[in-house]
């Protein structure tokens, strides 16, 4: 294998850390506040050290793990107060985004919006077994569903920074353990947002999505992990095959 080769193979395998890392702090299998041991991790997840140390620096840069000298890297903790200047930044980022995908969307953007809503209507929120957590497959429709809303917006900062606060939340759903079990109709929201966009209403759409947003923010807000600072077991379900 000659240096260019050599090369791309370590700048992709970084890669391919770095997306394994960021889905374990998602699903909170890193648990908020845990120190990342790169050795354990390394193992685990089929990487190579290097790769996942490279990885851990640009998680940081991220604000997704937490750099100390002489201490190595640990997962960047949760809070109450994150929590709600998160929600907070959130609204007005989606509102904005939202505002401008219905002045500059398109027929092309009424389409993705209205077969997004289908296929997330379509898909169970929970799962039953073994026991009621979120579907992946609903979280996946989920994301898609809020950014082919947004994705009319005429500006890619706006969007850049919507899909960053999104995925920052989406940390906070998966320490929910209420979620599954709140008397809500998810699916109405969501029904209620769409038919808004369509009939191109910003001010509606404005209202809903913050009413949408901070319901949520309250359930996770009463998370029983959230208030013990989320001291879950940090589990990382060792890959079957090797990328080193």
């Amino acid at each position: 294998m000659n240096r260019l080769a050599i090369a791309e193979s370590a700048v992709t395998q970084a890669h391919q850390a770095h997306e394994a890392l960021l889905t374990e702090i998602l699903e909170c299998r890193l648990a908020p506040g845990a120190k990342i041991i790169i050795s354990n991790v390394a193992e685990s997840l089929g990487f190579s050290p290097g790769s996942v140390r490279e990885a851990l620096s640009r998680l940081s840069a991220e604000k997704w793990t937490v750099a100390t000298a002489q201490k190595g890297y640990s997962v960047a903790p949760v809070s109450a107060e994150e929590l709600k200047d998160l929600t907070r930044t959130r609204i007005i980022i989606e509102q904005l985004c939202l505002r401008s995908a219905i002045e500059h969307g398109d027929v092309e953007w009424e389409t993705a919006i209205v077969a997004a809503y289908h296929r997330l209507h379509r898909i169970p929120m929970t799962i039953a077994e073994p026991s009621s957590h979120l579907n992946p497959a609903w979280v996946a429709a989920h994301t898609t569903f809020h950014a082919a809303l947004a994705n009319g917006c005429d500006s890619p900062w706006m969007l850049t920074l919507r899909a960053t606060l999104y995925a920052q939340s989406e940390r906070y759903r998966f320490l929910s353990v209420a979620l599954a079990r709140e008397d809500r109709d998810v699916d109405f929201e969501h029904k209620r947002i769409l038919d808004a966009c369509l009939a191109r209403d910003a001010s509606v759409v404005a209202t809903l999505i913050e009413d949408h947003l901070m319901r949520t923010s309250s359930i996770v807000l009463a998370s029983p992990l959230l208030r013990q600072g989320a001291q879950v077991p940090v589990k990382i379900q060792r890959r079957s095959n090797s990328h080193e």
